[in-house]
């Protein structure tokens, strides 16, 4: 969240992957990176994707367990602000991955493999 979000060199490379119909795939707090990452025609790379990445829940717990605002931004309140996109999340630390054509995401820490899955199908593997 403190090093990947409005990274220029992340979100031009993840533009390049995505164009070159490579799968990109994001899991946990790096799904921050679509918040602001654009195509080369200077649309939000998920404009008109469904997505997933930590969840409002799980930073309120988070933040509880703590006692403290751990941080900057919560990117379920962020994603829901962009028009003609699809933020969606499951259970609270369940696994859960999304797939939108070549756009894989995970929820958080406990979706890695479940968006390892949807890597491999993408590849035909």
């Amino acid at each position: 969240m403190y090093t990947f979000y409005r990274n220029e060199k992340l979100e031009n490379l993840l533009t390049k992957f995505y164009e070159a119909g490579k799968i990109v795939s994001l899991v946990c707090h790096s799904t921050c990176l679509l918040l602001t990452t654009k195509d080369s025609s200077g649309n939000l790379l998920v404009e008109g994707k469904t997505w997933t990445g930590f969840a409002n829940s799980e930073e309120q717990f988070a933040d509880s367990f703590v006692g403290m605002k751990i941080q900057p931004f919560w990117i379920e309140t962020e994603a829901r602000k962009i028009n003609n996109t699809n933020f969606i999340t499951s259970g609270i630390f369940k696994p859960f991955a999304v797939r939108d054509g070549n756009l894989i995401t995970g929820q958080q820490q406990y979706s890695g493999k479940a968006a390892a899955k949807l890597v491999i199908e993408s590849l035909g593997i």
